[in-house]
């Protein structure tokens, strides 16, 4: 095989610019824990000389960073770029965009967090771990207090809490993950709800109160290791959330990542 034959059968080699050189070194140690969040990288003038680029090159890669929401950058300030951990948020605002490509409904949402909870709840009160439902109880306590002062707002918000704590509790990372994406984008549906069809949230405070009942049995359920009965519990718990907030066409409606 000649040389012309190599380069017909092989892919184009891409090398990377100096600037995702840099970029990739800082990204790296962003998610590693070396760069810690919150704290700020040095000058520019110090950034350029010790890695030896110029300005336009460190830009760039600020401008790769910035865009990934790993480094914030304040233009004329004295102090270099402000670090930050990869975040959720950012992650569900990317995994929306791809949802509504693809025409993701607002239902199939919502029943991909059906196949995760009760899952969980099986292992929760399988398990019956020490501590494992701290967090709930917690929860429970501060959605009454918001409940008696009325604020309905925050009740709503310390639900999806809940839903995550819950799935926290079972250890896994991945599930954790996959989970609060979810809720995530499930929690921009329902504040668009509220936004949309402002009588819909007094027509649904009776159900928080019912709602609260619900969390306090799962709880119970699961410290006294009734393993079959959390689950039944927790599955129709979470179809009777579904079709509250898919009725009247809500269901059909496709994921609205850009209006989030």
């Amino acid at each position: 095989m000649g040389v012309a034959d190599v380069g017909r059968r092989s892919k184009r080699i891409r090398v990377p610019k100096t600037s995702e050189i840099v970029a990739d070194n800082i990204r790296r140690q962003i998610i590693r824990g070396e760069l810690e969040e919150g704290k700020f990288l040095p000058p520019e003038g110090i950034l350029m000389e010790s890695l030896g680029i110029s300005r336009p090159t460190l830009r760039e890669a600020f401008r790769i960073l910035e865009s990934e929401g790993l480094i914030s950058v304040v233009r004329g300030s004295r102090t270099g770029a402000k670090m930050h951990q990869p975040s959720v948020e950012l992650v569900s605002r990317y995994a929306g965009y791809v949802l509504e490509s693809q025409a993701t409904t607002i239902a199939d949402l919502y029943q991909a967090r059906l196949a995760i909870e009760p899952s969980v709840v099986r292992w929760l009160a399988t398990e019956r771990a020490p501590g494992a439902t701290v967090r709930l109880h917690q929860v429970v306590s501060g959605l009454k207090v918001s409940l008696d002062a009325e604020r309905y707002d925050d009740f709503i918000d310390a639900v999806e809490v809940f839903h995550q704590e819950l799935v926290t509790a079972s250890g896994s990372k991945t599930l954790t993950f996959m989970n609060r994406m979810l809720l995530n984008l499930a929690g921009h549906h329902q504040r668009d709800v509220h936004r949309r069809l402002p009588e819909v949230r007094q027509a649904r405070v009776k159900g928080m109160r019912a709602a609260l009942r619900s969390f306090e049995k799962l709880i119970a359920l699961i410290e006294a290791g009734e393993v079959e009965e959390a689950v039944a519990h927790w599955r129709l718990h979470l179809r009777n959330a579904i079709a509250t907030w898919t009725d009247d066409g809500e269901g059909d409606r496709v994921v609205d990542s850009l209006g989030a």
